[in-house]
C-alpha cells in the first residue's frame, strides 16, 4: 500500500490504514466497468492527489467526471454573481445593521485579533459590511485557515481539478446539483437569526473552531474518515451546534439524492465522482447509500488495472 505523509499543522502525519482511504470503487449492480467516487476537500492543494492511491489510474480509466457542481458552472460569471448576490445584504443594509451594538463589539474585537484590522478600517468595511453573517463566517473560516497556511491558494481545488483534467482529454462533465440549488442551501434557507447565532458562535469562540478545522482537515490529509466524521459529529452542546434540519439540508438530504442520481449515472458510463469527504462517510453517508442501492462499493487500496476493450 502507498504510505501517505503530509506536513500539516505542525506535524508530521504519516498513516498507512487499511480503511484510511478517499478512493473507492463501485461495481457489481450490472455494471460493465467500474466507477469510483473520491472524497475532496477545499482546504486540500491539488499536489495531494498524488498521495491518493490510484485516483490519475481511474481518472484516466472512467469515460466521464461528476462533481458537486459542473466546472462550466463554477467558471460562469453570471452564476458566480448570483452566488455573490446571495452573499450580500439587501441594499441599504450593513452587517452593524442586523448586529447588535455589543455583537458588533465581540464581531471586532474577533476581527482585529484575526485579521489586523476591524470594520471600523474603512477599507475593511467597504470590502465585508455588506456580507450576510452566514456568508462572513464562511470568509472568516477561510481567513483563519490562511493565516496559519500562507502557502494555501483556495483557487486551485481538487474538484476544479477533477474535472479539469477531464475535460482536458475530451471527456464530459456534470454536476449533482445546480448553482440555484446550493444558493439556498448554502445562503437562502438559513434565516437571519439563525445567521446571527452562527456568526456569533464563531467570533466568541475562535480557538475552538479554529481547531476544529485543523483537525477536520488533519483527517482529511490523513484519509481517515471515521476521525473526519467524528469531527464533523462534535457538539458544543449549545446554540451553536448544527440542528438536525441543518444537518438534514447541508448533509443527508443531498446524500440520498446524489445516490439517487449517480445509481442511473454511473450505469451509463463509468464515471469518477468527486465530492466532499463529509459526504463519504457514515449510514447516512454517500458510499453506505450506494452499497443500499445494490453496489460493490470497496476502497481503493492499489492502483486500479487499465481498462481493457
Amino acid at each position: 500500500m502507498k504510505k501517505t505523509c503530509s506536513i500539516l499543522i505542525g506535524l508530521l502525519l504519516c498513516t498507512v490504514a487499511a480503511q484510511a482511504q478517499l478512493l473507492w470503487k463501485i461495481s457489481g449492480n450490472g455494471l460493465t466497468q467500474s466507477s469510483y467516487v473520491v472524497g475532496t476537500n477545499h482546504l486540500a492543494p491539488v499536489s495531494f492527489t498524488d498521495s491518493i492511491v490510484g485516483v490519475d489510474e481511474a481518472l484516466n480509466a472512467v469515460e466521464q467526471v461528476y462533481g458537486e457542481l459542473d466546472i462550466s458552472v463554477i467558471a460562469d460569471p453570471v452564476k458566480l454573481m448570483q452566488m455573490q448576490t446571495a452573499m450580500m445584504l439587501p441594499e441599504g443594509l450593513t452587517i452593524d445593521s442586523v448586529l447588535t451594538p455589543e455583537q458588533m463589539t465581540r464581531l471586532n474585537a474577533f476581527m482585529k485579533s484575526t485579521l489586523g484590522a476591524d470594520m471600523n478600517n474603512p477599507i475593511v468595511a467597504a470590502q465585508l459590511e455588506r456580507y450576510t453573517p452566514v456568508a462572513l463566517e464562511t470568509q472568516f473560516t477561510l481567513l483563519m485557515y490562511l493565516k496559519n497556511h500562507p502557502g494555501f491558494n483556495p483557487q486551485s481545488t481538487l474538484d476544479a481539478y477533477f474535472q479539469g483534467t477531464a475535460a482536458e482529454q475530451g471527456k464530459p462533465t456534470g454536476g449533482l446539483e445546480t448553482m440555484e440549488f446550493q444558493i439556498g442551501v448554502l445562503y437562502e434557507s438559513v434565516p437571519m437569526e439563525r445567521q446571527v447565532v452562527r456568526l456569533m458562535c464563531l467570533v466568541d469562540n475562535k480557538d475552538y473552531y479554529e481547531d476544529a478545522t485543523e483537525r477536520l482537515a488533519a483527517a482529511y490529509f490523513s484519509q481517515d474518515l471515521a476521525a473526519l466524521k467524528v469531527v464533523i459529529d462534535e457538539k458544543m452542546n449549545n446554540a451553536c451546534d448544527a440542528t438536525p434540519e441543518e444537518d438534514e439540508a447541508l448533509l443527508y438530504a443531498r446524500n440520498a439524492n446524489w445516490a439517487k442520481l449517480l445509481t442511473a449515472i454511473v450505469q451509463e458510463k463509468s464515471t469518477l465522482v468527486a465530492v466532499g469527504a463529509a459526504h463519504l462517510p457514515g449510514e447516512r453517508g454517500l458510499l453506505e447509500l450506494l452499497r443500499k442501492a445494490g453496489f460493490e462499493v470497496t476502497p481503493v487500496t492499489e492502483v486500479p488495472a487499465p481498462v481493457t476493450e
